[in-house]
């Protein structure tokens, strides 16, 4: 199993906390977390609560996503080592958006500026 399959078969139930935590150790909240969730992803309140309730993986969770933000690609920068904007495998690069976007919330950038408004 390649570092990409292991990642796609992480339940988001298991990592959506650790997102928690980051954020809120730098003052953020998790209605922040999830606000970025839903502009990333489509989902609302009641369907990411589903996710998390069925444990579903990261490839069934933006597989099943009702809506990835067009404006998703104007998310740039480097994410654990790899710009994200360079990732050519588009799940791969899905995981990363997310993840990007909670570093910048966790780095105290406005949320305007997160939802590239």
């Amino acid at each position: 199993m390649n570092n990409n399959e292991r990642v796609y078969k992480m339940a988001f139930a298991s990592v959506y906390p650790l997102y928690i935590q980051k954020v809120e150790r730098k003052g953020r909240t998790k209605e922040e977390v999830d606000e970025i969730i839903y502009w990333l992803t489509g989902y609302n309140q009641q369907t990411l609560q589903q996710k998390i309730d069925d444990k579903s993986d990261f490839e069934t969770f933006f597989a099943q996503a009702p809506q990835i933000n067009p404006n998703a690609s104007q998310i740039t920068g480097v994410i654990c080592g790899y710009r994200v904007e360079d990732i050519e495998d588009k799940l791969m690069q899905q995981v990363r958006y997310l993840d990007k976007l909670v570093d910048e919330l966790a780095k105290g950038k406005a949320m305007e500026k997160i939802l590239r408004k």
